[in-house]
């Protein structure tokens, strides 16, 4: 059974489509692998047009298929529902989440004589860790089903506004960095605007808008879009964890991997989503077992998978704003007036870039001034000349991935040079490009537009000389400050507010028995991701030593 034949002019268009490659996107599993599967659940008849699961569910289970076939079905924004793609037998429903408590994003329905085997929740996640032949081939599958939504813009979810507003950017960054399929409507250039304006009674002042289901939410935060997509889990204020992981970049997320593999209960608090600052990397190429690179987003992703693989809950678009040590178990306050306790926190919240600090700086920030280089922003300032202002390797793998469609990029640093910042591989490939130019003792002194960044003029400090250039965009990756301040007085931080930590066996333990921290939060650290990943991997063991001192 085939991919639906609406989806054929876009899969001729793109080769590197995962509808393409049906037999790993979908699957037939092998008489001896179906077998193993069915033993881990009970076979069902399902009537002609028996819904197996319907969209916003949440925790619905895994099916095999053994006889007839199963539909799969998406609802476009305006509600109209298509077929994405039919399973027949030997082969499998479900996609990434199945692996956590999110709302599902597509529906089921039996066509006559199906038979499936039906495995329950809690027992497909026993399958996939008692059978890793079955398990590689579901989470490969599962991977590329998701990559398949997202560049076909399925799941029904719409984005109206203009693509070069702040809001419109912000809730853009947020469904991809998530993951989240959806289709972005221009309504500076997209013919179909004016019609979904119309259909949703929506004026310019309601921009943007996120459409779900047919429910319109005009102007909303990322907690907002979160709920209405069903991506936050619920809690039970009352249910204490073993470990609280506070940040969702690489120390955070290897920190729940390895906590929840090796049995402990595990939340992950993310404020916007898994990856941190290392995911809006456009490119990381000195990372162990990635010779030919792989972008921050696609290694959180799979973090991401893997962590909930062995259990571990992501509580995504929700931040901490508090924290009481006064007694254990802690006590980890959120931004929407909820509480979460565990036995251990480790503090992964990580650093976020200094501002410039330049008249009407916050009003352009999101409208031509941007903190990451991704596809996104890089389409919004395509052929347009760019500067990059900032020295050390987020801004090299920056200058370098925008290089590829911009009309020229300006690296701006207010030292000498980018040797003593940036790696050396980076910096060969800065110098032998003829699209990216280098200014060293050079700063930006003027910002020019109201609604968007339209030009600035930066500044040669040692001969005082003024250039006026019109750009597209200005990328700012300078210093670090770190996000500590949720943590009100539990912790000792040094002078630039980074949490302390002990040596030796303590050595990421901080002030506060039971509470750790690691990677860039962590005062001391190599702000690198394999640094970070092997930070979040490490403590583990403390935190067991610990945990086994509360039981004595």
């Amino acid at each position: 059974m085939g991919t639906d034949s609406h989806l054929q002019p876009q899969l001729a268009a793109d080769p590197s489509d995962p509808y393409r490659r049906e037999a790993q996107t979908f699957p037939e599993l092998n008489d001896d692998m179906a077998g193993r599967v069915a033993a881990f659940g009970s076979v069902e008849d399902w009537p002609d047009g028996g819904m197996l699961f319907e969209r916003g569910e949440r925790s619905v289970d895994f099916f095999l298929v053994l006889e007839g076939a199963v539909e799969v079905l998406d609802a476009n924004a305006k509600g109209c529902e298509h077929v994405v793609h039919v399973h027949g037998p030997r082969q499998f429903t479900g996609e990434l989440d199945l692996f956590n408590d999110r709302k599902i994003l597509v529906s089921a329905r039996a066509r006559p004589g199906t038979r499936v085997a039906r495995v329950e929740r809690l027992d497909f996640r026993r399958l996939i860790a008692s059978e890793p032949d079955i398990g590689e081939v579901v989470m490969r599958a599962f991977i590329l089903r998701r990559v398949g939504m997202m560049l076909h813009g399925e799941a029904g979810i719409a984005l109206i506004g203009p693509a070069h507003g702040a809001a419109t950017a912000r809730i853009e960054s947020f469904l991809r960095r998530n993951g989240l399929p959806h289709r972005q409507i221009d309504t500076e250039t997209d013919a179909d605007a004016g019609g979904f304006l119309e259909c949703f009674q929506l004026s310019p002042e309601d921009l943007p808008v996120v459409v779900v289901r047919g429910q319109t939410l005009r102007r909303p935060s990322n907690g907002q879009v979160a709920d209405a997509l069903g991506l936050t889990v619920e809690l039970d204020p009352s249910h204490v964890h073993d470990v609280a992981v506070v940040g969702g970049g690489p120390a955070g997320l290897a920190s729940a991997v390895y906590a929840a593999s090796e049995g402990l209960d595990t939340i992950v608090i993310e404020s916007i989503a898994p990856g941190g600052q290392a995911g809006t990397s456009s490119k990381i190429e000195n990372y162990l077992g990635f010779p030919t690179g792989i972008s921050g987003q696609a290694l959180a992703g799979r973090a991401q998978v893997q962590a909930q693989k062995f259990g571990a809950r992501l509580l995504i678009s929700r931040g901490a704003v508090g924290l009481d040590c006064s007694q254990t178990p802690f006590t980890v306050r959120l931004d929407d007036d909820t509480e979460i306790k565990a036995r251990a926190v480790v503090v992964a919240t990580g650093a976020r870039y200094r501002k410039l600090d330049l008249p009407n700086y916050a009003a352009l920030e999101g409208n031509g001034i941007y903190y990451a280089a991704t596809n996104m922003e890089a389409g919004l300032c395509a052929g347009q000349e760019v500067v990059v202002v900032g020295g050390g390797n987020s801004a090299g793998q920056a200058a370098i991935y925008l290089a590829r469609s911009a009309g020229h990029v300006h690296i701006l640093v207010r030292g000498k040079g980018l040797a003593e910042t940036m790696s050396r591989y980076l910096i060969d490939r800065i110098e032998a490009s003829d699209r990216i130019t280098l200014h060293p003792f050079t700063e930006v002194t003027e910002l020019e537009g109201e609604r968007h960044l339209e030009g600035l003029r930066w500044t040669d400090r040692k001969t005082g000389e003024t250039s006026r250039r019109r750009v597209g965009a200005l990328f700012v990756m300078i210093g670090a400050v770190p996000s500590t301040d949720w943590l009100e007085d539990c912790l000792a931080l040094d002078s630039s507010g980074f949490v302390r930590t002990g040596s030796g066996e303590t050595f990421f333990c901080s002030s506060k028995p039971g509470i750790f921290a690691v990677g860039d939060v962590r005062s001391g650290s190599v702000k690198r991701v394999a640094s970070g990943v092997g930070e979040g991997s490490v403590v583990v063991s403390s935190i067991h030593r610990y945990l086994e001192s509360l039981r004595q």
